[in-house]
């Protein structure tokens, strides 16, 4: 498949809602995996598809083998157990601040602001990526990331940008605020031994070392490639231009367009009602400004199937396709 040609190990799938970002990505994974590479297919879109598409239960946030397919793995991330747990942990580190910081102050408040800002769904979701970069994803030799819709889906990776300044800056916070401590205590020595073990800066610290090495991962064109479905609408190919101008500005190397659901002239030309071919001559105009937009960036078509790609063979078929079929 020549979308994967540059070998990198994250790939990333992402598009407007219903173009098909999941029906590719498992064709990439499963691709890759038949080729004898271990492959993790992850989905962190809240609505998830693997399990039709394979199949077979793919749910409950734990990784599984996909059954009929040697060296492939699925997870579907759920959402609501991340920021659950997330939710624990940013409760546990506002708790530890104002405990080590002398507030006698009821911390729910602060808990409901930090837990409930329009952002935290997307840290909680960032997290969990981070541990599937920095751990899980070590065990396999590809990570195929099936996105939420796109606009979703560049907040979270964009997320990395933001999520390193604010680190940044709640670490400096928290150096201050014990520094001043250690100058204001009588003794000195014991307050620096507590200054070295503060539970709250050394979970800190720890997440801004797993940012860092996220971030250069994310940005290495070398190791991670965002790939855009998009179908033959203005609408869609709209929000891809606009999507895939964004991916650039947070430095995440983009690897291309691949371009679902293109109607074959042959089925056009077959319609004795004319509605497919004034459908089709509509499409023509619309993979002409594709390829305008793109250019060489255009990885490949996908024809317009007359049933859903549900299993194995279906997808196998598509892979298939993208290889071979021309618009």
């Amino acid at each position: 498949m020549p979308i994967i040609g540059g070998g990198q190990k994250y790939i990333f799938v992402g598009g407007k809602g219903g173009v098909g970002k999941t029906v590719l990505a498992s064709a990439i994974a499963l691709d890759l995996a038949s080729r004898g590479e271990k492959v993790l297919l992850a989905s962190f879109n809240p609505v998830h598809s693997l399990s039709t598409v394979f199949q077979q239960s793919l749910s409950g946030g734990a990784i599984k083998p996909v059954e009929g397919v040697k060296n492939l793995y699925a997870v579907e991330v759920e959402v609501d157990d991340i920021v659950r747990s997330y939710k624990e942990k940013i409760t546990r580190l506002i708790r530890e601040f104002l405990k080590w910081a002398d507030i006698p102050i009821d911390p729910k408040g602060f808990i409901e602001i930090a837990t409930t800002n329009p952002a935290f769904q997307e840290a909680a979701t960032f997290d969990r990526m981070m541990d599937l970069v920095l751990k899980e994803g070590q065990e396999f030799d590809r990570v195929v990331f099936d996105t939420a819709a796109v606009a979703n889906a560049i907040r979270l990776i964009g997320l990395s940008k933001i999520y390193g300044l604010w680190l940044q800056r709640v670490i400096k916070s928290r150096q201050e605020a014990l520094n001043l401590r250690y100058q204001l205590s009588f003794r000195k020595d014991k307050a620096l031994e507590e200054i070295k073990k503060d539970p709250l800066l050394l979970d800190l610290i720890n997440l801004h070392n797993r940012y860092v090495k996220v971030r250069e991962v994310l940005s290495n064109p070398n190791m991670t490639t965002f790939i855009f479905v998009t179908i033959p609408t203005i609408l869609a190919i709209s929000v891809v231009k606009r999507f895939s101008d964004m991916v650039k500005a947070y430095d995440i190397p983009s690897g291309g367009v691949v371009v679902n659901m293109v109607i074959p002239r042959e089925e056009a030309e077959k319609d004795a009602t004319g509605f497919l071919k004034s459908k089709w001559v509509e499409q023509e105009k619309n993979i002409t400004l594709v390829r305008e937009l793109f250019g060489n960036s255009v990885l490949g078509y996908i024809p317009l199937y007359p049933e859903d790609v549900v299993g194995v063979k279906a997808i196998e078929t598509l892979i298939r396709d993208l290889e071979a079929f021309k618009p």
